[in-house]
């Protein structure tokens, strides 16, 4: 299985997964907020955005497009963090992001 389609099926996972933890949300943040230069857009945006609204989208557009993947992403530590204090199941949403780093690690040095 390519890099790509391997990164697509993660990128379902995470978005269903974070469905079932309650964190994928309907309503769309404003462009203001998306436009953030901060990382994760922390100033603007929760993590669980950042994750729905800017880290989803683009992964999965750069993989459906065949445009080269980030090779060096650690969203990991940023999850587990973000995350600690959460009091939805978010322990599947965290085993995803640490296999979607270790997809784009690993891949980058094949």
């Amino acid at each position: 299985m390519s890099q790509a389609l391997s990164l697509l099926t993660l990128l379902a996972q995470l978005k269903q997964s974070m469905q079932q933890a309650q964190l994928w949300q309907a309503d769309i943040p404003s462009d203001e907020a998306l436009s953030s230069q901060a990382p994760f857009c922390v100033d603007t945006l929760t993590f669980a955005q950042w994750l729905q609204f800017v880290f989803h989208p683009k992964l999965s557009l750069m993989a459906e497009q065949q445009m080269p993947l980030p090779s060096k992403i650690e969203v990991l530590p940023m999850a587990e963090e973000a995350f600690k204090a959460e009091a939805k199941p978010t322990a599947d949403v965290i085993r995803i992001i640490a296999k979607i780093d270790t997809l784009l690690t690993q891949g980058a040095q094949s």
